[in-house]
């Protein structure tokens, strides 16, 4: 079994740490995508960009179909100006779904035409020395937040002259925290803590010139946080898919917190099952922890390549994930864990040669009913 190696799982920390320091809300995910086209070209990796961005990279196999591809994606949370307050502080929405309740006490930076502000996401009633017990209950919504911006700005008309428009970006500060136990806190680990993943996965097949069965594609989207995701990203060929996503540690989950998690089922239904046990043997014959779990709440790219009309198999992977959406953490033996099945899977045979046809006769299935089919 080739594993990650001491020096690729520098990389991935590396990476990951250069990912956290750049700004991707959906939205505003040029900057990552030339990173992670940097990282690619460094790897020798080729690649090609759509038309909106989403990064498609070939790791060439020894045959080119049925071929399979891996997908992951670089947008983030984030939010947006939606209006002014008469005191010159701004209203905001989201982007993407997540709780007003980690908004507050955010640090952000504004992105408005031609110039960048700094300030805090704060509740309306922020101050207890002002509204004593209101500031505990006062609902949690994102009509009761305000930007604060660090600028001398007082009025709404001030706020405008000043540059801030309507739709500006609003990028979360991610404040992150690697921990000499191997804990890595922060936001926007989703899905950067995968995408590092990937990448030290790739790093790994291409430092130990690994020759694949099949043609491998890396996919990195940049909607996936308001449901679009993989759904215009794939190749015509592709027949097996493997998003990469958190897995989230709470009661009645089952998310491995050291380990790589398979899902079996997210909101959008199961997940194809023979290439979901193709994941699980491989867990099990190269001794990668791993655990079995189902997302009620929870979607993922490849939720978005399937309703998009791609009749493909679907996997889902997990990095453990506390908190998800909120304040993060993950565990850098997870990460190692999701990027030493990542190798595994690629340099697996494909499930099964039929797929190379869209449409074609029973072949290798594993269908065991005797039944005929019908005619006329």
């Amino acid at each position: 079994m080739t594993k990650i190696s001491a020096s690729n799982r520098n990389y991935l920390i590396k990476t990951l740490q250069d990912l956290l320091a750049i700004p991707s809300p959906t939205g505003m995910t040029d900057d990552i995508v030339g990173y992670v086209c940097g990282e690619l070209t460094e790897l020798g990796i080729p690649f090609e960009l759509t038309r909106r961005g989403a990064i498609r990279a070939d790791l060439k196999g020894a045959r080119s179909s049925p071929d399979r591809a891996i997908v992951s994606h670089l947008d983030t949370l984030g939010a947006m100006v939606k209006g002014y307050y008469d005191n010159g502080r701004l209203q905001v929405v989201p982007i993407g779904s997540w709780s007003a309740r980690f908004a507050e006490g955010a640090r952000v930076s504004v992105y408005a035409d031609d110039r960048q502000f700094r300030g805090s996401i704060l509740p309306l009633k922020a101050s207890g020395h002002t509204y004593n017990d209101e500031i505990d209950t006062q609902p949690i919504a994102w009509t009761n937040l305000e930007l604060r911006l660090d600028e001398k700005i007082s009025s709404e008309a001030e706020a405008r002259a000043a540059g801030l428009n309507v739709g500006d970006i609003i990028a979360i500060d991610p404040s992150p925290e690697f921990t000499e136990k191997g804990f890595i806190c922060s936001r926007h680990l989703d899905d950067k803590a995968g995408v590092a993943a990937v990448l030290a996965a790739a790093s790994t097949i291409v430092e130990n010139r690994i020759q694949l069965p099949i043609d491998c594609h890396l996919l990195f989207t940049i909607s996936e946080e308001v449901g679009v995701g993989a759904s215009h990203v794939l190749h015509g060929d592709v027949a097996e898919l493997v998003s990469i996503d958190n897995g989230t540690i709470a009661p009645q989950q089952y998310t491995s917190e050291y380990g790589v998690t398979v899902a079996m089922q997210d909101s959008s239904g199961p997940f194809d099952r023979q290439l979901t046990q193709s994941l699980i043997q491989l867990c099990e014959q190269n001794e990668i922890t791993y655990s079995r779990d189902v997302f009620r709440f929870y979607r993922s790219d490849a939720a978005a390549a399937v309703e998009a009309g791609n009749d493909i198999r679907t996997a889902l992977l997990c990095f453990a994930l506390d908190s998800s959406h909120g304040y993060e953490r993950t565990h850098i033996d997870s990460l190692t864990a999701l990027a030493n099945l990542l190798v595994q899977y690629v340099t697996s045979k494909p499930l099964f040669q039929r797929d190379e046809e869209a449409l074609g006769s029973v072949g290798d299935l594993p269908i065991t009913s005797k039944a005929e089919p019908v005619s006329d």
